[in-house]
């Protein structure tokens, strides 16, 4: 029994009957996405893991090698050789499609090719440590971008296939259901009503074959006694 009112009629029934065809093969879109969403999360998330570990293990190197300049060079001369970078870069995003979703992917560029330009400082007064620390977080700064990137695809990812889950769920166990229990009691209303339309028809047919039964045999009885 439906929990909300419903006219038993025949338009009502062909109308539900398409409501219910399309729910169904949305609900198969809808999986057939989820599926596929989560096949990309998965992806995501090992790639992230991977690229995780290699920034991870890249920033301890740099700062390891930091410690080692910082010990070896006074604080104002590691200060000096820091304050004025000569390169400097640029950051651009775009955005791609992934499954609906638009995750962004992040480019950027160096003002200038040349790769020395990363150390800001003459050689002739500064560690060589200071150099490889330098170096590192040069190298790393890309994966960390990228890193950044893969994250919030996941994010986006994530929460995408939570709204999906959820409105499969609400098809699968909420409004295909209903439906399909709306059109089981406008069926059963419509057979009611066809069997009870069989049975006045059959009750009127049995009274009009008494009437003409008695019809008939007052008029026999009319012609007997003339």
């Amino acid at each position: 029994m439906p929990s909300t009112t419903i006219n038993p009629t025949r338009m009502e029934l062909t109308r539900l009957k398409g409501r219910l065809k399309t729910a169904q093969r949305g609900h198969k879109l809808l999986k057939d996405k989820r599926d596929e969403l989560m096949k990309q999360f998965m992806d995501v998330v090992r790639e992230n893991r991977a690229l995780r570990k290699r920034v991870e293990d890249a920033l301890v190197r740099a700062h390891g090698s930091f410690t080692v300049a910082s010990a070896l060079m006074s604080p104002e001369m590691l200060e000096q050789s820091l304050m004025c970078p000569k390169q400097s870069v640029e950051l651009d995003m775009t955005f791609e499609n992934v499954m609906s979703v638009n995750v962004p992917e992040y480019h950027f560029r160096t003002k200038n090719d040349d790769p020395s330009q990363i150390y800001p400082y003459g050689f002739a007064q500064t560690s060589g440590e200071l150099d490889d620390a330098v170096s590192e977080l040069s190298g790393v700064f890309q994966d960390m971008l990228k890193l950044a990137q893969i994250e919030k695809t996941s994010q986006l990812l994530a929460e995408e296939i939570e709204k999906t889950r959820r409105r499969v769920n609400a098809l699968e166990y909420v409004k295909i259901p209903q439906m399909q229990s709306s059109i089981k009691y406008i069926t059963m209303k419509l057979d009611e009503n066809e069997r009870a339309n069989t049975i006045r028809l059959m009750k009127v047919k049995d009274m009009i074959l008494k009437e003409s039964l008695e019809q008939k045999r007052a008029a026999t009885a009319r012609a007997a006694e003339t």
